[in-house]
């Protein structure tokens, strides 16, 4: 990786008319941030219309992706203007990404989880949602072909903030029942009202609404599991509060068989995890069928028992009962069934003699010292006889 500064990503969706562009026009010419952006803006057809809507006073760098959306046929020339703007990132403070109305976010999200060069020179900071108060709702319930998406409601659950625009066009009650709709189909996301898309940009860029560590921001309220959710008939989310400590390992293992039973119904998943034996937090998201997680630097700071661990899935037709049961059977049980200093056989491809010398080491039920002439060290991930059994 080139001896640079990672890029913070800011991607700007919503249907067609929501007020993405002229948001795009506010935030470019509001001086008080004192940032400069390039700018990549995607047109459905030939012609780029936004470009020349854009003021002619900004000097922000602008690149167009043409003959399709961003996430279809040209996502491959996402990519690569990505690639050729690193190149003079140091003329810049930030990316914006204006998505056609038509476009899916999944797959722009995407890229910054597949392609590893994007990974080293770019941050995804946040995904904002445009939308318009007088037409979303109508957006929102509109029925499509079987096996065409509802791009509107993928946009909202996308969306690490929405902004509620043109809200003089609506009234209160209806504002609300917005609101409410997009609780419902995204629970995380935070909601700005405005008009005519004036919203202060600091409201908006490198607010780090995508890294892993925002997931902090979780509303105790709407992860109360015993909260009542209105349920869309295919779009819903579903989440869970639960004290205990996870095993990783059963962790990961449920997440891979989620993943390729449901990965393609799944929008956005996230959750902060405490896994026992480990002091940092786990902190996990994934898109689709593409999952991230790993420890942060953040630690409990408080004893294991009053630990707690949170999630939140977004997606069709999912079974809420089941994602959370799998995810409370991998709650360990405070009690193990072997003590420092028991003889055990662990299973290193074959069974062999060892005495347990730790508990719950680095996420681990067990540390064993194997009773072989190097006392080498090996670990039971769980407490189970497929790993650790009594020896005979």
């Amino acid at each position: 990786m080139p001896d640079k500064k990672k890029i913070p990503v800011t991607v700007l969706t919503g249907f067609l008319g929501s007020g993405k562009t002229t948001l795009l026009n506010h935030i470019l010419n509001d001086g008080n941030h004192k940032m400069k952006f390039a700018v990549i803006e995607n047109e459905f057809g030939e012609i780029g219309v936004d470009e020349q809507t854009l003021s002619e006073n900004v000097d922000e760098e602008v690149i167009e992706v043409m003959n399709g959306c961003i996430c279809c046929t040209v996502r491959g020339d996402l990519v690569e203007a990505l690639k050729k703007l690193y190149k003079r990132i140091d003329q810049f403070d930030g990316v914006i990404i204006e998505t056609t109305g038509l476009a899916d976010p999944a797959p722009v999200v995407q890229t910054f989880f597949v392609d590893e060069t994007i990974q080293q020179y770019y941050s995804l900071d946040s995904v904002i949602t445009v939308v318009d108060a007088k037409e979303i709702l109508t957006r929102l319930a509109e029925e499509k072909p079987e096996g065409v998406e509802n791009e509107s409601v993928e946009q909202v659950c996308f969306a690490d903030k929405v902004l509620l625009n043109k809200t003089d066009l609506a009234d209160d009650k209806t504002l609300k029942e917005i609101e409410d709709k997009i609780k419902q189909l995204n629970p995380t996301a935070s909601i700005l009202r405005c008009q005519h898309a004036k919203v202060d940009p600091k409201e908006l860029l490198n607010i780090q609404a995508f890294e892993l560590s925002r997931v902090l921001d979780f509303d105790p309220e709407f992860l109360d599991e015993d909260a009542e959710h209105m349920h869309d008939e295919t779009v819903s989310s579903v989440s869970c509060r639960i004290k205990g400590n996870i095993n990783q390992l059963m962790l990961s293992n449920w997440i891979q068989r989620l993943i390729t039973e449901e990965g393609a119904n799944l929008y956005r998943y996230k959750g902060i995890l405490s896994v026992k034996g480990v002091e940092q937090k786990f902190i996990f998201q994934g898109v689709g069928m593409l999952f991230n997680g790993d420890f942060s630097d953040m630690r409990w700071g408080i004893p294991e028992d009053e630990r707690e661990n949170v999630f939140v899935f977004i997606g069709k037709n999912l079974d809420h009962d089941w994602l959370r049961d799998c995810f409370k059977a991998c709650i360990v049980s405070d009690k193990l069934r072997f003590n420092v200093g028991d003889k055990v056989q662990c299973n290193i491809g074959h069974f062999a003699d060892g005495i347990i010398i730790k508990q719950w080491d680095d996420g681990n039920a067990y540390r064993i010292e194997i009773q072989d002439e190097n006392k080498t060290n090996v670990w039971a991930p769980i407490d189970v006889d497929g790993y650790v059994r009594a020896r005979k």
